[in-house]
This record gives structure tokens, sequence and C-alpha cells, in this order.
């Protein structure tokens, strides 16, 4: 195990994911923290189905930053982040991005906010919620959600957090032409972005939906 308490060339692992998508090596660092600490409660608490940190770096941290050329600074809602993903690697490599984690599931909520201590993640927040009763409507300029949902049920339980003009970016595998034929009236598909992911085998978009 490294210091991190992490197999040996899980380090390596991220830093060629990180050079795949073009990110800075400097930010291995604070995720391989993140990774470190998900991995400890993970034994514990059943954070995440997943349980190699070699297949976690590949399925959690790059899947996640796979969507970062996308994002921008301002606020963002990540719904149903579960132990904080997209949530927490976009808000360490967005430093411009402020980063609300929306998560009703106690444990998770609750490593979540240790993991936001930890990292001295200034730029993140967690909220102890549903999506649907986050009250705070209309204050977020962009919604995520990675693995929560239809296009159609995120904007249902989520769709009251966003401002005019905001953006929902929603992660997906293969292109979802029936979820975007089943969304709401006044709810519009502006970019569907195939999005490659380092050692990750099979499709994945990013679909970009505007409000009304």
């Amino acid at each position: 195990m490294s210091e991190h308490n992490l197999p040996p060339g899980v380090d390596d692992t991220l830093q060629r994911g990180l050079a795949g998508l073009g990110l800075a090596a400097g930010l291995a660092p604070p995720l391989l923290r993140y990774l470190a600490l998900l991995h400890r409660w993970n034994q514990t608490y059943n954070l995440t189905a997943i349980r190699d940190p070699q297949e976690m770096v590949t399925r959690h941290l790059l899947d996640s930053l796979a969507m970062q050329p996308h994002v921008a600074d301002g606020s963002l809602a990540d719904l149903g982040t579960g132990p904080g993903l997209p949530g927490i690697p976009l808000a360490i490599a967005c430093p411009g991005l402020r980063v609300t984690l929306v998560e009703s599931n106690g444990k998770k909520a609750r490593f979540m906010r240790e993991a936001v201590r930890q990292l001295g993640l200034a730029n993140a927040r967690v909220a102890e919620s549903r999506a649907e009763a986050l009250a705070e409507p209309g204050q977020y300029d962009q919604l995520t959600a990675r693995a929560m949902d239809t296009l159609e049920g995120i904007v249902r339980v989520g769709g009251h957090l966003l401002r005019p003009g905001g953006v929902l970016l929603a992660m997906k595998g293969v292109y979802p032409h029936e979820e975007i034929a089943a969304l709401p009236v006044g709810w519009s598909v502006r970019d569907v972005v195939p999005l490659q992911v380092p050692g990750l085998a099979g499709e994945r978009h990013l679909v970009t939906v505007t409000g009304p």
C-alpha cells in the first residue's frame, strides 16, 4: 500500500488518465486523498459497489472528470451525488465552481462532509436532502446527475433549482434517444457530446438540457 493506503499503481493509473483528459498532473494528490478516504469508508459503510481502487480511478474519478471541459464557473448542484461523484472531483478540478452535493442518504452525507473537511474544499458544501425537497429554487447555474434517473426524472425532481438560462449536464451511457423524446414540455436538448474516458469501455455521452 502507498502512503494513501492505496495499492501500488493506482497513482500511475490516475496520472495517465489525467494526461489522457488533458488535465493537470497537480490534481492527482487531492484526488488520491479523496479516493483513499472513499476506499477506507467503503469497507465499513458500503458507499459504492465498486471496491477495487484501480476500478474506482477509472469508473469514479476519470469518469467524473471527463465532463470537466463542459462545466463553467459558477454554481452547480450535483443531484443524488452518492459519495460525491462527480461533484467532489469537479470541485477539486474547478476552483471557480461552487458545488452543492445533494444526497439524502445519511452515511453518504457524513462521508462527504468529512471529505470536504479533510480536503479543505472551500467551494463545496453538502445538502443532506432529497433533490425535490431542497428549498433553493432558481439558485444554480448548472445541475448535474451522473447516475440518478432518466432525463425526465432529473428535471422533475431538480428542475426547480435551475436559474433561468441554466443547464442540466447529465451523464449517460449510450445516446439516450428515448429519454430525450420524453423530456417535459419546455425542456430541450442543446447538445449531446460523446465522452472518452481513459480505460473505460463502452459509450459515454454528456447531454446538455436547457429549461423553459
